[in-house]
């Protein structure tokens, strides 16, 4: 049987459980983790905890042949490992107000990006487009390929990010200030962006006019990938909020820089790539927007695809 599809007769609600399970699973083995190394910087127990519970979510993805298990990893890892670092007791001299604020931005942007994947995906007889590229390219060596890749990476780059959150929500001690009110902003209207870009992408998917077509209007008439652009810009508004909370910890820039070149030179191209080869003509039509930071003309062009 073709790999990937193993297990397609499992029905969604069976899949969606099974993948709590896993979730679940990894949660137990990263408290474990932390339990062994009390002690340590807190930075310390998370980012190895952090890579215990993707080792276990890899395991999960492997039973069921399903590289997509891990797909949620990346919205709902960071709430665990910031209530982590915001409930440590080196977080004492953290400012309170900061701490509520960033949690609840976070929490907002977990719960839609979370929720979001559970309502695209179809169960464990559905994969990622890109993972199944991945199993024709690298053949016998999937596996290796998809935990180093589609497993270990994603892992290492949020966590990056999520230094940012560890500045703001323990290592700072800085009063909740002026400076906290641009990191609102940014990180809120990150979060709007993404929500909206993906409800009007979501809506027409579901009209069943999508397959050949482009979608050319809302925020997708201005940027190619707005998702994307929202989910860049999320991570540097995490980033004002570490230069809020402690200047001197400027450098914790590279958390932002390694996301945006995550999109640049990795997920935006092989998206482009994927729509052009559905697609012959989606370049031509998607002429003079552009990748991802969005551009507003003075005059809005014509909807080519409606």
């Amino acid at each position: 049987m073709k790999r990937g599809l193993r297990y397609a007769s499992v029905s969604r609600p069976r899949s969606l459980i099974i993948c709590v399970t896993a979730y679940l699973s990894a949660g137990a083995i990263a408290l474990a983790t932390g339990y062994v190394l009390r002690g340590s910087h807190p930075v310390l127990i998370a980012g190895i905890a952090d890579l215990t519970a993707t080792a276990t979510v890899f395991i999960f993805s492997v039973i069921f042949d399903n590289s997509s298990l891990y797909d949620p990893y990346w919205s709902v890892i960071p709430v665990f490992i910031v209530l982590f670092w915001t409930l440590h007791p080196d977080a004492a001299g953290a400012n309170t107000v900061r701490q509520i604020v960033v949690m609840v931005l976070l929490g907002s942007w977990a719960v839609r990006l979370t929720f979001n994947w559970v309502r695209r995906w179809r169960g464990l007889g559905h994969e990622d487009w890109r993972y199944t590229d991945f199993r024709k390219q690298s053949g016998r060596y999937y596996w290796p390929v998809s935990f180093a890749a589609i497993h270990l990476v994603p892992t290492v780059l949020v966590f990056a990010g999520c230094f940012s959150i560890y500045v703001a929500v323990s290592a700072g001690t800085g009063a909740f200030g002026i400076l906290d009110f641009p990191a609102i902003i940014v990180t809120a209207a990150a979060i709007i962006i993404e929500t909206v870009a993906d409800r009007q992408l979501y809506e027409f998917l579901a009209t069943g006019k999508a397959k050949g077509q482009v979608l050319t209007s809302g925020l997708w008439a201005y940027s190619r990938h707005p998702n994307y652009f929202g989910e860049v810009l999320f991570w540097w508004g995490l980033y004002l909020f570490a230069v809020a909370a402690a200047p001197a910890y400027w450098w914790a820039i590279f958390g932002p820089l390694a996301m945006t070149a995550l999109f640049i030179f990795i997920s935006v191209p092989m998206i482009e790539k994927h729509m052009a080869a559905g697609r012959p003509d989606y370049l031509k039509i998607r002429t003079g927007v552009p990748k991802l930071l969005p551009r507003f003309p003075g005059k809005r062009r014509s909807n080519p695809a409606s």
